[in-house]
């Protein structure tokens, strides 16, 4: 599940260093939303008492508040309208935490460890979001650093290459710099702690605690020896630097996950060249030629990767879904949308897998492209601190 689309053309994300929203752009987005709303949910009542409540609140704040059913449909929307996601036939069965109340580091870091706990379910991942508080005129909301609440920390060698994660090295040495206190013994897969910032209190480190992180050790059905590689990776992807964009009202602190497609695992994070780039050693210990690429020896170690990430998760009772699979249930998803009157926007090049994409249904055909609200959207600033460890976005 990758969720990262661009900024949201009329809706643009809300940062310390831009100018707020004006009271028309607030307006309009509500409007939408609004008729979005109580045009999908024959429940929800009349449209009309609740409209004048929100234009009357924006009007007075500058902002309004959600109710519990508005957040529910909204964050499960803004899952369906994510482009870059191509596991969304299930978006109506988001699990969603309503948090705005929550607005301190201490109490952010531990509902993220809660939302770990209860999104693992013993294996059987169930999609969540955590929405906490948003950004209003009054006061800037929490911000999460990670990318991810489970990242692998990434270590600087003196030979130049990293030890871990290379993605995460400058934000390992920054967290370091602050006061994070590595294993005495630094390995490949260490769980970097979280980091909340509030403009009360700044940036706070907090360690995960091994409750929270389920990992799956990887081995292969056939190869022995790959079980001696001591790879493993987390079982539960929570994307937790996304703004959650619901009819002008942004919520940059709203952690969501679904569960992993096997090659996000392992045809990207563990065979990418400027990530674990495991490829050329399993195909070292394969036996295979490496001394012509026509061999195609990467396609063949790329292959037994990600054989493995299937079988262990699968061995170990953790949901996991392959590519040929998921892109079958992409065109199901298509469809239903289709039949429901509503675009299905998707980005091609993060709908195909990344291994054998004109295997796959998905390949052969075009999509929608435009940006569809409520969303998920890319917050640079939050890219930034993601991968650089800084600057803070309150400083």
């Amino acid at each position: 599940m990758r969720v990262a689309p661009p900024p949201v053309p009329g809706h643009p994300p809300i940062s310390p260093s831009e100018p707020e929203l004006d009271l028309e752009t607030v307006r309009a987005a509500a409007k939408e939303f609004l008729e979005l709303f109580h045009g999908e949910d024959p429940q929800a009542g009349p449209i009309e008492p609740r409209m004048t409540e929100v234009l009357r609140e924006i009007d007075t704040t500058g902002t309004y508040w959600h109710t519990a059913e508005e957040l529910t449909f909204g964050a499960r929307v803004a899952w369906r309208n994510n482009k870059r996601c191509i596991g969304r036939l299930y978006w109506r069965s988001l699990q969603v935490r309503d948090l705005r109340t929550v607005t301190d580091a201490g109490s952010v870091a531990a509902h993220c460890f809660e939302h770990l706990r209860s999104a693992h379910n013993g294996g059987k991942i169930r999609p969540m979001i955590s929405v906490f508080a948003p950004e209003t005129p009054s006061r800037p909301a929490p911000r999460i650093w990670n990318e991810q609440l489970i990242r692998y920390a990434g270590y600087e060698q003196p030979d130049g290459r990293a030890l871990g994660d290379p993605r995460y090295r400058t934000f390992t040495t920054k967290l370091i710099q602050r006061g994070w206190r590595p294993p005495e013994q630094p390995g490949a897969f260490d769980v970097l702690p979280l980091v909340v910032e509030t403009v009360e209190e700044g940036p706070r480190m907090f360690q995960l605690p091994g409750q929270a992180v389920h990992e799956v050790p990887l081995e292969h059905p056939e190869l022995t020896w790959f079980a001696d590689l001591e790879l493993r990776w987390h079982a539960v992807p929570v994307i937790s630097n996304n703004r959650l964009v619901i009819g002008g009202v942004s919520y940059p602190a709203a952690p969501f996950n679904g569960w992993y497609m096997g090659t996000e695992i392992g045809a990207r994070n563990l065979a990418d060249s400027d990530r674990y780039d495991m490829v050329p050693e399993v195909a070292e210990r394969m036996g295979l030629d490496t001394s012509n690429e026509a061999t195609l020896w990467r396609d063949q170690a790329l292959v037994e990767i990600n054989r493995a990430v299937l079988h262990s998760f699968h061995t170990n009772g953790v949901t996991v879904t392959d590519h040929h699979t998921e892109s079958r249930r992409f065109l199901i998803h298509l469809e239903k949308e289709e039949r429901a009157g509503r675009g299905c926007p998707a980005d091609w090049s993060w709908i195909v897998p990344p291994m054998s994409g004109s295997q796959t249904p998905v390949f052969h055909r075009y999509y929608d492209a435009d940006n569809q609200v409520p969303n998920f959207v890319n917050d640079p600033e939050a890219a930034c601190r993601a991968l650089r460890g800084g600057p803070p976005a309150f400083p």
